[in-house]
């Protein structure tokens, strides 16, 4: 059942990453950031993957994910926000946050090898301010990403939460652990299914071969 959930949200990234790139190519119609996450997003998901299998630690590629995540969802929201406040925004957060987390990485270069908490909740957080942003933007013009939005909302903020209690149960027993991997891969599935949904309501239709 664990390996199901795992490999369902690997297989459902990967059907995301194949419809999107042809809606890109073909019909130049995805955006060209969220494209690139998804290429992103498998890429560093088969990376952990690859190496948990081996037995090696994968937290250097956890924290370049949610690094990266942040950076290219951060363009992606940017390029569809159209207020130039907003747009300045995301720019300064996104550099901010850089910033923060170059000086941390600097002042203690072990944290790039450690489960950093704070550069997910960070990271995390700003990428769903960034969507609210959008959500804003979308009362009164298209609804464009409008799914992807909502998942990347759920997603994020459960995930977050779910980071935060699996740091604080670390003394606690194997149980609560497990329940909070198995829920967080669960909803990586959903996630992914959003995403899917999102696609089939804006291009399904409207792909010719």
């Amino acid at each position: 059942m664990d390996d199901f959930l795992i490999y369902s949200g690997y297989l459902i990234l990967l059907i995301n990453l194949i419809l999107y790139s042809f809606s890109f190519f073909r019909k130049e119609k995805a955006n060209v950031f969220f494209v690139l996450y998804l290429v992103f997003a498998f890429t560093m998901q088969f990376s952990m993957e690859l190496l948990y299998q081996i037995g090696m630690t994968n937290l250097v590629v956890v924290n370049i994910f949610f690094i990266g995540q942040m950076i290219l969802l951060g363009l992606f929201y940017n390029s569809l926000l159209q207020i130039k406040s907003h747009k300045l925004f995301v720019k300064i957060a996104m550099a901010a946050a850089l910033l923060v987390l170059a000086v941390q990485f600097v002042l203690d270069p072990d944290q790039f090898l450690k489960f950093n908490l704070f550069a997910i909740t960070l990271t995390s957080l700003l990428i769903v301010v960034f969507a609210l942003l959008h959500f804003y933007n979308m009362l009164t013009e298209t609804k464009t990403y409008y799914y992807v939005s909502i998942a990347i909302v759920l997603y994020l903020l459960s995930s977050t939460v779910l980071f935060l209690i699996g740091n604080l149960s670390l003394g606690l027993s194997d149980d609560v652990k497990y329940i909070s991997w198995k829920l967080n891969a669960f909803l990586l599935v959903v996630y992914q299914t959003f995403i899917l949904y999102d696609w089939i309501q804006s291009y399904c239709n409207k792909v010719t071969i």
